[in-house]
Order: C-alpha cells, then structure tokens, then sequence
C-alpha cells in the first residue's frame, strides 16, 4: 500500500488468490481477509469488486495486475488522463 503513488496495487490486490472478499453488516462493502491468519487487510465495494466478477473488467484487470504490469498500467493512465483533460481543448495544436 503506496498512498499518494500512482500504482498498480489496485490490481494486484483485488486479484490476489491470498485473499478472499467477505460481505460486511453493510451491503454495499466487502472486507478482503486473509485466507491464512483470517486478519482483514482490505475494504472494497462493489464497484470495487466488479473489476474482478465481470469478465471483461476481470481481462483487463490481470492485465494491469500483473507483476511486471506496473509501467504499462502507469503509461497507459497517463495518455487517457492526458486525452480526457484536452477533450476539450481547442487551443492545442493536434
């Protein structure tokens, strides 16, 4: 966990088979608990969790959760922050 640090970590823990999501008193929250000790070491919604269920988010999940995914995923966010932030940008030269 790297606050503040644009990283694949999302990824890698969402799909980490160490950990199994169990629904919490709140509908809508799942704690993430190690299958080993049972300790919790995660939160997660359900949109959260959709990246996993969902076969296609699941694809590009793996894809970003990989462990040598980390540049890829970091690239990869940079050209789409860059394309949504000069959508509207008539003033730049294309």
């Amino acid at each position: 966990h790297r606050p503040e640090t644009l990283t694949n970590d999302f990824f890698v823990n969402l799909l980490d088979m160490r950990t199994e999501w169990k629904p919490t008193a709140d509908e809508n929250v799942f704690d993430g608990v190690d299958r080993a000790t049972g300790a919790r070491k995660w939160t997660g919604t359900r949109a959260d969790l959709v990246f996993g269920a969902n076969s296609e988010l699941r694809a590009i999940s793996e894809v970003y959760g990989a462990a040598d995914a980390q540049a890829k995923f970091v690239a990869d966010f940079v050209a789409a922050w860059q394309k949504v932030m000069e959508a509207d940008r008539f003033d730049l030269h294309r």
